[in-house]
């Protein structure tokens, strides 16, 4: 009985982690849009001659991109599945034994 009170809330814990992690990434890619159309309008309104809006364009997108592969990709999830996935292979290999 432990056990599965044990198991039932790690997997909320778990599920709780990464609901932040999506509600975080979301958070930040929202803010990336509305910011850089603001300086974007900005720029267009007050110079036109030179696109400043362009340089924190790239450099938050660059950070949006990292924080999508951490969310998405390559993160702790990443990782998990590919311990998981080399356990199994081990576990294989030694019943074969």
């Amino acid at each position: 009985m432990e056990t599965y009170i044990n198991k039932e809330e790690l997997a909320y814990q778990k599920a709780s982690k990464r609901v932040k992690e999506l509600k975080g990434f979301y958070g930040n890619l929202t803010s990336y849009c509305l910011v850089i159309s603001f300086l974007a309008v900005l720029n267009l309104i007050t110079s036109r001659e030179y696109l400043w809006f362009i340089w924190p364009m790239l450099g938050w997108g660059i950070g949006i991109v990292a924080h999508a592969a951490n969310t998405f990709g390559i993160g702790k999830d990443w990782e998990e599945k590919k311990i998981r996935q080399l356990m199994d292979e081990e576990r294989k290999n030694t019943k074969t034994l």
